[in-house]
Order: C-alpha cells, then structure tokens, then sequence
C-alpha cells in the first residue's frame, strides 16, 4: 500500500513525447485530468496539440519542450528542464539501437517510470521474438531495453490492437467509391486512439493495475477489413465496391501509404498467407476489459468512432 500511495502522491510532473499525435495527445490530457503537472515534449514546438486549443492548455498548465526521440541529448534535456519522473513513449522509427541510448538519457535525467507504447504483435515475452518479424521485432526490442535499463517493475509496455486509424489510408478510394484490398479477410479489433491514449495516460499518472507490466488494449468487435469498409460506407452514406488485387497491386499501394519498401514487402509476406495473415491477439477478452478497467467506460466500437470521426474521412 505504501508503494502505491507514493506512486500516486510522489509524482506530480509527467512527460509525453510525441503530443501532437492521435494517441500522444490524448495521454497527455489523460493525464492532467489525473492532477498531473503535463509536459509536452515534441519535435516542433509550436506545431497544434488536437483537441488541446491554446485556451485549454493554458487553463491546464501544459508546458512545452522541444525534444526528439531520436536525439538523446535534446531528450535529456527536455526530463531535466521538466523534473519530470515519469515518460510516455512510443516507437522512434530510424533508431539504429532500438532507442537504447534514447532510454538511457531518460533515466540518467531523472525518468524513473516510463510507458511505451508498444503492439499486440508481441503475443507473450519479447525476447521470443525472430527478427524476421518486422513488426513485433522493432518493438521487442525496445522492450527488452526498457527491461535492462529501468527493470521490469519500472516500465509498462501498452500493448494496442490493430488502429481503427489505419482504415484513413482507405478514405480516398472510399471517397471514389471504390476500395482495392489485398487482404479483404483479414481481421481487425480497430482500438480507437481515445481508448489507447486515456488508458496510456492513467498508467502513467496512477502505474498499473493487478501487476500489469504488458497491458494488451483491442477494440470490442472483430471485424474482417471489407466489413470496416462496408462499416465506413455506412456511416458516410456512401455506395463503395470492394476489389481484390494481387501481391504486386498491394505492394505499390502500401509504398503510395508511404510504407519504406522493407516494410512493405514484410506486409505482403506477412498477410498474404492462407490464414490472411491473421496475428493471434492474446489475451484478447483480458485487452477489452482494460479499457474499461483503467478508463471506467468501456471499449469504443468502430461505428461509433467511425460515426464521431466522419470528418476524418470527408476532410
């Protein structure tokens, strides 16, 4: 009971790297309305937080900070102007040592808890992971530095489904209406960034619960990926035709998403299988009920943010 209280009462100044981004800035909020003292550390500075106006965040007390989680020393820099002592984090793609040296300026600075932001990809213990699994890869690793720097009480790895976000790359073949899947089947739970970024920033305000150090967060509904588009068409109103298309169609269409090729050929190899590709989301049932558990609502469904998100998809 002692930790505990001192994990609630000691801390009352946070860092969340990476603000201005769908889930970044909902931790951030998530935060100071748990009484944190927030600061916003981010690459531009005077780039707009969503959801935060200038008025809002005055009225919070939000500061900002310049940092990038590429560059240790401005990242050093920013936890030593802030005197935080804890740090939200997510993945730093381009980081040639899984963001060792990243996590290493986070403590030597005074970071004593931190929560990354990490994929329901990793399906039980990090370092079981093969390298040939892009995906799961990048981030176990960052994991397994986060356990050897800061010790496996001492970070907790948010562990989201598949974003309901990702469906955006479709808009605009849903605006022609006309989509063009390579995977129509394969399934998606869609965990909004509201769910990620309010159970994201409880952690980081209050720790964990039930001695959670991987906490798995998925949206309540399986869907097949031709489903969330009908889903989408739906809520817009809109006639859309779903076509399939072969390896070398998808390939062109995630370089044109803006994927590095490597990348995107690990997604053509990885989801082209029998099964579709289909990733087991362990602890499904358990990653469902986490929303609920540390937000006190329960997981959104993807109509519904669908349906409060459609300028998303008309914009």
């Amino acid at each position: 009971l002692s930790r505990i209280l001192a994990f609630n009462f000691e801390m009352s100044t946070v860092v969340v790297f990476g603000p201005t981004g769908n889930i970044g800035s909902v931790a951030a909020r998530t935060a100071q309305e748990h009484g944190a003292k927030v600061v916003l550390a981010m690459r531009d500075p005077n780039k707009p937080i969503p959801g935060l106006s200038s008025e809002q965040e005055q009225a919070g007390g939000f500061k900002r900070i310049q940092a990038d989680l590429t560059d240790p020393d401005s990242v050093a820099a920013a936890v030593k102007e802030s005197g935080a002592k804890r740090a939200f984090i997510y993945l730093a793609f381009g980081s040639s040592d899984h963001m060792k040296a990243t996590l290493e300026a986070l403590k030597s600075a005074g970071i004593e808890f931190v929560v990354f932001l990490s994929s329901y990809t990793i399906s039980d213990e990090a370092r079981d992971v093969e390298p040939s699994d892009i995906i799961p890869y990048i981030h176990a690793q960052v994991e397994i530095n986060l356990d050897e720097i800061f010790g496996p009480e001492n970070y907790v790895a948010v562990r989201p489904g598949g974003f309901a976000t990702n469906m955006l790359r479709n808009k605009s073949e849903i605006a022609a209406g006309e989509v063009k899947l390579y995977t129509p089947n394969f399934k998606l739970d869609c965990v909004t960034p509201v769910d990620m970024g309010r159970v994201s920033g409880t952690i980081l305000v209050q720790g964990p619960k039930n001695g959670q150090q991987k906490v798995y967060v998925y949206g309540p509904q399986i869907i097949s990926m031709s489903d969330a588009i009908h889903v989408i068409a739906k809520v817009l109103g809109k006639n859309v035709k779903i076509t399939s298309i072969n390896a070398e169609e998808a390939l062109e269409q995630h370089l044109s998403y803006g994927l590095p090729k490597p990348l995107a050929e690990y997604m053509i190899r990885r989801f082209g299988g029998d099964d579709n590709g289909n990733v087991p989301r362990a602890r499904y049932e358990e990653g469902v009920q986490n929303v609920q558990l540390y937000t006190g609502g329960p997981s959104t469904g993807f109509e519904k943010w669908v349906a409060t998100n459609k300028d998303l998809f008309t914009a």
